[in-house]
């Protein structure tokens, strides 16, 4: 068994408001959960309106197809316009 996280810090610039950043979060999540089948929380700085951290997590049985998800899941993240990523880590348990 294999568990997977990617954490990353995320910068919304073109948020004005909480709701702004609401919107941009639910879309990153629901796409991640749509596409990867995978579980994703917002963990911090809720409270700011242009900054979150986000973590995502997977298990597998398969330690290369879950890597191989978690990068696909980043590259996907990575080339959205609506945010910039400011940190990111990977963890493999």
């Amino acid at each position: 068994m294999v568990v997977a996280l990617l954490t990353i810090e995320i910068m919304v610039p073109n948020s004005t408001s909480l709701k702004e950043k609401r919107g941009v979060i639910n879309r990153i999540k629901d796409r991640s959960r749509n596409k990867f089948n995978i579980s994703v929380a917002e963990v911090d700085y809720q409270d700011k309106w242009q900054r979150a951290k986000l973590a995502f997590a997977m298990v597998g049985s398969d330690a290369k197809n879950t890597e191989s998800t978690m990068q696909k899941l980043f590259q996907m993240l990575d080339s959205d316009y609506g945010f910039e990523i400011i940190h990111f880590n990977f963890e493999f348990l």
